[in-house]
């Protein structure tokens, strides 16, 4: 883990030496007052040396000066490293999350994963800034004053650091502790991060149904829960700061007596004496910078860790030899398929089915029998645990996930607009199109005058997930997307079940336009407008049990017929 770390610093290499020879530097300057201190008490002092007194304060003072844009340069750059480090580790995140298959996405709420890119990699960037300078400034502190302090008394030092092996062994006992102190706490903060960020997003509906008291319970749980994991991180170190803190006060007593005794048996001068008492800080102030190091280590590396939790999780698993398909043609094969998610419950028997190239076939059949898992698989979304699924004879596995995704437009029921302009939304089907493509998109998507209606025209923000759009149109721009993209598969996956009647007739004629010269998979709960498909596959329970034409459906007097009179004696025509 900690060569993976260390990792980050290689493209700053330079900076860095240069943040660590300052800190080299403030460290040696450091080190001058008790330097001078000592030859004022036993030699310029005595001696009346007043010149001596007077230039080496000058001296000092030109240090101090020195020493104070060498802690600039330290704080600003030092920072700058860290900032530019978190940076590289969250867009190294992005990219991993962007690669990562849907079974990710299904067992992780968005909340903890971006409690993980924001929250965790701060405390990895203070570190990443902090660590090493306190490190080596500590440590160099640390070795220069044991051996200046030797050189005024060799025992009086050995005496004093024989305490060091009692904070070590405090620092030993409880980092365990305080580690699993301060993982649980961050995990109890991705929980309110996750929390909140449902909450936020369903803040509509939670007015909706006047359940605010019952989201206000849901906060208050994972609130007060994080609260305990906090308050056991701060008794560890509540207890770790105290008794650290207690063994560098005992330096001074040891000092105190030690010394003491030393000047009334004559061993040192009064002015070696003073002069040890001063130079002691030399000593604790960088032990204490190292115990807060501790602290400030267990809060990053446990950042860290969950960054890497996420960065080690397995991408798509696309193949090594995987090669690009190219434009499709369109024709789709289902060859004994068999789907279950994880290694649970089976989703997918034995599926096979065949849509040749610009037809339409339709999947219907009650809700949760595998119509739109089987949508999921054409993409590639999920890989399947048994059989084959081939476009134009190839089987999806062996292409790039990309090439294929290229060629595959979806239409869902639960459109996702992204927070932007109406401009932004279409050319996400293709980024590169020109003004005029996304005009003649929306002009097929029957949206163009509505969009021209507006104030800024494409310019208009849709807000959040395009709040400020009826279902109809946010339905209708997400087609748009689709015009522009222009691929040769098309998947419909209930697309127009959550509109009302008059909503889906009007969005059924963008529809039945973007299906033209396409293969198209139709998912629909309105039988009615499947009935022309050029085939029907009636599934159930994960297999197909029966397929034909709408007419030849009917007159079998099967499962398909059955769902299809019990669907137009609905009100709306349904499939219930």
């Amino acid at each position: 883990m900690l060569k993976r770390f260390i990792s980050y610093y290689k493209p700053h290499k330079f900076m860095f030496a240069c943040d660590m020879t300052a800190s080299l530097f403030i460290s040696l300057i450091g080190m001058l007052y008790p330097i001078i201190t000592r030859n004022m008490l036993n030699d310029f002092i005595p001696n009346r040396n007043y010149q001596m007194v007077v230039l080496l304060g000058i001296v000092l003072f030109v240090c101090y000066l020195v020493r104070m844009y060498l802690r600039f340069f330290v704080q600003y750059y030092g920072h700058v490293i860290g900032v530019k480090m978190q940076a590289q580790m969250r867009k190294e995140m992005f990219i991993h999350l962007q690669s990562l298959p849907y079974t990710y996405y299904d067992n992780n709420e968005t909340g903890k994963i971006m409690s993980r890119m924001t929250n965790d990699l701060m405390d990895v960037s203070e570190l990443a800034h902090h660590g090493p300078e306190n490190l080596f400034i500590s440590s160099v502190m640390i070795i220069g004053s044991f051996i200046y302090l030797c050189s005024i008394d060799a025992l009086l030092t050995l005496i004093v650091f024989a305490c060091l092996p009692f904070l070590l062994t405090i620092v030993i006992m409880l980092r365990k502790r305080m580690r699993d102190a301060f993982m649980q706490t961050r995990k109890d903060i991705a929980v309110i991060n996750a929390d909140l960020e449902s909450s936020i997003s369903g803040i509509r509906v939670t007015k909706a149904f006047t359940n605010s008291q019952k989201e206000l319970e849901k906060f208050e749980k994972g609130n007060k829960q994080f609260v305990s994991s906090r308050k056991s991180a701060y008794k560890y170190m509540g207890i770790f700061s105290s008794s650290t803190s207690f063994v560098t006060d005992i330096f001074n007593v040891i000092v105190l007596i030690a010394g003491g005794l030393f000047l009334y048996n004559g061993r040192i001068t009064f002015g070696d004496y003073s002069t040890f008492i001063v130079s002691i800080n030399l000593f604790i102030s960088p032990v204490t910078t190292l115990v807060a190091f501790v602290e400030q280590y267990q809060n990053g590396l446990t950042g860290f860790t969950r960054f890497l939790e996420i960065m080690d999780e397995k991408p798509e698993n696309e193949k090594p030899d995987a090669v690009d398909m190219g434009t499709a043609q369109g024709k789709i094969e289902f060859k004994n398929v068999s789907f279950s998610y994880e290694n649970k419950e089976e989703i997918l028997d034995d599926i096979s089915f065949t849509v040749e190239k610009g037809k339409t076939v339709a999947l219907v059949g009650a809700s949760g029998g595998g119509k739109t898992t089987i949508c999921h698989l054409i993409p590639g979304f999920y890989q399947i645990s048994e059989g084959e699924i081939l476009i134009d004879g190839k089987d999806i596995s062996s292409v790039t996930f990309d090439s294929l995704r290229k060629n595959i437009g979806i239409v869902q029921q639960d459109i996702f607009l992204f927070n932007g302009t109406v401009r932004d939304n279409i050319l996400y089907g293709r980024p590169d199109a020109s003004d005029e493509d996304i005009i003649q998109a929306a002009k097929s998507a029957n949206i163009h005058e509505y969009i021209m209606s507006l104030e800024k025209g494409y310019d208009t923000e849709i807000g959040e997930r395009g709040v400020r759009l009826s279902g109809g149109q946010k339905q209708r721009l997400s087609i748009a997307r689709v015009f522009l993209k222009n691929p040769p598969i098309l998947i419909l996956d209930e697309a127009t079940s959550a509109l009302d009647n008059a909503t889906e007739l009007m969005i059924q004629r963008s529809l039945d336009e973007l299906c033209k010269g396409r293969t198209t998979v139709v998912v629909a709960h309105r039988l009615s407008t499947v009935r022309h498909a050029d085939e029907i596959i009636v599934v159930d329970g994960g297999k197909i049990i029966e397929q034909g034409t709408h007419d030849t459906l009917m007159q079998k007097d099967g499962e398909y017929k059955r769902l299809y009179l019990a669907s137009t004696e609905g009100i709306d025509g349904r499939l219930h």
